[in-house]
């Protein structure tokens, strides 16, 4: 289980949180596996926490490289970086609909997955992912109004 993870992650430690957190998952659920089709079930559930690490993994890259792109940081100066932080805060206030200041606290600054942000607001994980969006877009149109 531990190869797997390593294959799929890259990554040692991430690697032996999966297999740890697959069997505490176990022990808290108090899953009974069948001796036939325990190896299938554990690799499986490996597997699918991987893919969800790489998926968290690919978003918040999508939303770092959306929002701060590595060479307009390295060329702002402190002042005008500053400025850009301020113009995002205060963008981050005056997001609507309401929902998306949720979102973008809950997801950045809590680091929440989208399933556990959609079953705190009670709506789907796509909608989430919608909104996230969304978010996004009018952060990224406030940086650009900011610019000028």
């Amino acid at each position: 289980m531990y190869r797997l993870a390593s294959i799929l992650l890259h990554d040692d430690d991430e690697s032996k949180d999966i297999v740890h957190d697959v069997f505490a998952r176990l022990l808290a659920d108090q899953v009974e596996l069948r001796e036939e089709s325990a190896q299938s079930y554990l690799l499986l559930s490996v597997r699918n926490r991987c893919l969800n690490v790489i998926r968290n993994r690919k978003i918040h890259e999508q939303a770092q490289r959306y929002l701060l792109p590595a060479e307009v940081v390295e060329q702002t100066s402190p002042e005008d970086l500053e400025r850009e932080i301020e113009a995002l805060k205060a963008g981050i206030n005056d997001l609507f609909p309401p929902i998306c200041r949720k979102v973008i606290h809950l997801h950045f600054a809590e680091g929440l997955p989208f399933r556990e942000i959609a079953e705190r607001l009670g709506v789907s994980e796509t909608t989430i992912y919608k909104h996230l969006r969304n978010a996004l877009d009018q952060l990224r149109q406030t940086l650009k109004s900011t610019e000028r």
